[in-house]
């Protein structure tokens, strides 16, 4: 019996869903865990960018805050700006204009965001119905102008037709005398055509679209507009700053709106400077705040409190597919704590999620997979941080040649020769080959603005080796294991000498 309902748990382990949009809105809203004060912090009022690597939470996070929008009374627009358009066709096109695509783009945004709030109308959710709806027809209006760009050519043609007759006539009456006339026709006729040959592109007026959202905006009182927009980086990065500044001049004004973005920071261009100007956001500015989803997750160098949040977000998952599974009401968060898991096993699992619940849901997948019918253990965390590493993360830093030689030179100076996982690099100025290796969780930084008193004067941030990447390099049987991730090694890498 024991062994069945461990075989239950580890199957329940298996089957969380490892992505926030493939799971109901129910099911999103019973298995959020919030990260510290993050959930306070996206509840507000402002215009917000939520940064985050991938598999930290960001959609999870976007789509809880949707639901809690709606429970208030206010009205939540939710978009996945992968669904936009076609990124691998108009967008990707480098034989037209960044200008050209990017308008493209925010007539795209535009149309899929009218759409949501058109349904609102017909769903009878909308208090001043009438302004409401001509609220929606100027954003068409003025989302949707359309101008023939190209050359003019101007056409004439003239065409005469002269008639003339003449003749003297005579004529004798009863009076005598003379008649004699000249008769004379003449016609002209002229015309002019102007033709312009070109292409037909969409423009965006910003001030009637200002003007038309703030309408829309109305028509929504006393609820709150809250726009929320997911997936920012899949957009082509030469397009960002475009679909941005289509942002800050024509809804981050409008009162009863609130914008909040979902993005990988880097692998997100909000701005582009101009003479004396900009096109885009600028970030801490017309974005009144950031939050970082990557800084939440670190939990301070607190193990209690990383273990906690883990564990909560765990048995949310899998309380309902263990109620499915057996029909019983599930164990409690300590039950099955003790049940799925070996003593040492959990903070293993902890230390090796680095932080990221899409990683700690997968290697718990695959550990509850080697364990079977048994309780998971150490081993089996290890053996899935390694299989996870192998078939995730190495194949994806493959496609950088760059970054994977900087992640082998670093593995030989801190792991073969340090002998340790962590170390420091300058906070300022590093190689994008750095951003490449955390966008792929491979280096994770455990610590921001750490000071050195070996190199006063200068700000360094602590990063750590992916511990699947260090367990892969243990020889089997070896008993050693990764330094504990919430503490690290104070030594500054030069990576000017490791690049050499």
């Amino acid at each position: 019996m024991a062994q069945a309902i461990q075989l239950h748990l580890n199957q329940a382990l298996m089957r969380i869903p490892r992505r926030a949009e493939s799971a109901d809105r129910s099911t999103l809203a019973a298995t959020y865990v919030a990260a510290g004060s993050f959930s306070a912090m996206i509840n507000s009022a402002d215009h917000q960018i939520l940064f985050g690597r991938r598999g930290t939470g960001k959609t999870h996070g976007l789509l809880h805050l949707h639901d809690l929008v709606e429970q208030t009374g206010d009205v939540a627009i939710y978009l996945d700006l992968r669904t936009i358009g076609s990124t691998g066709g108009l967008y990707a096109n480098e034989a037209l204009s960044p200008a050209q695509r990017g308008t493209q783009l925010l007539v795209d945004t535009l149309e899929a965001i009218h759409d949501q709030l058109l349904a609102l109308a017909v769903d009878g959710q909308v208090t001043d119905h009438d302004g409401f709806l001509r609220g929606l027809e100027a954003w068409v209006a003025a989302a949707t102008e359309v101008e023939v760009v190209g050359a003019t050519e101007e056409e004439q043609t003239r065409s005469d037709a002269d008639e003339r007759a003449g003749g003297l006539g005579a004529s004798l009456g009863r009076r005598s005398g003379l008649h004699a006339h000249l008769h004379h026709q003449a016609s002209t006729t002229a015309s002019s055509r102007q033709k312009r040959i070109g292409v037909e592109q969409h423009r965006v007026m910003f001030g009637p679209l200002s003007r038309a959202i703030q309408a829309v905006a109305d028509g929504l009182r006393p609820a709150r507009l809250w726009l929320l927009l997911d997936e920012w980086s899949a957009v082509p990065l030469d397009l960002q700053p475009f679909l941005a500044d289509l942002l800050r001049r024509s809804v981050l004004p409008v009162r009863g709106v609130t914008v909040k973005i979902a993005a990988i920071e880097h692998r997100a261009r909000f701005l582009v400077p101009l003479h004396g100007d900009y096109l885009g956001i600028e970030v801490g500015s017309d974005a009144a705040s950031t939050v970082s989803l990557d800084d939440a997750l670190v939990f301070d160098q607190s193990r209690e409190r990383a273990q906690a949040f883990f564990l909560q977000l765990f048995h949310n998952h899998v309380r309902p597919i263990l109620e499915t599974m057996v029909r019983t009401e599930a164990p409690g968060i300590d039950e099955f704590a003790k049940n799925a898991f070996q003593e040492g096993a959990f903070p293993e699992l902890v230390r090796a999620a680095e932080g990221v619940p899409r990683d700690a849901i997968n290697i718990a997948a695959l550990a509850a997979q080697h364990a079977h019918a048994d309780r998971i253990g150490r081993a089996h965390v290890r053996r899935a941080a390694r299989d996870w590493y192998l078939r995730d993360k190495k194949i994806a830093v493959s496609r950088y040649p760059d970054a994977e030689r900087l992640l082998a030179r670093l593995v030989d100076e801190v792991v073969g020769r340090r002998r340790s996982r962590t170390f420091l690099l300058p906070a300022a100025d590093r190689p994008d080959t750095i951003d490449a290796l955390c966008d792929a969780r491979l280096l994770h930084v455990l610590r921001r603005g750490v000071v050195d008193p070996r190199h006063p004067g200068r700000l360094y941030d602590g990063f750590a080796i992916d511990y699947g990447c260090y367990v892969a390099l243990l020889k089997e049987g070896t008993k050693g294991v990764p330094a504990d991730v919430f503490q690290f090694d104070k030594a500054v890498v030069d990576l000017t000498r490791l690049s050499g």
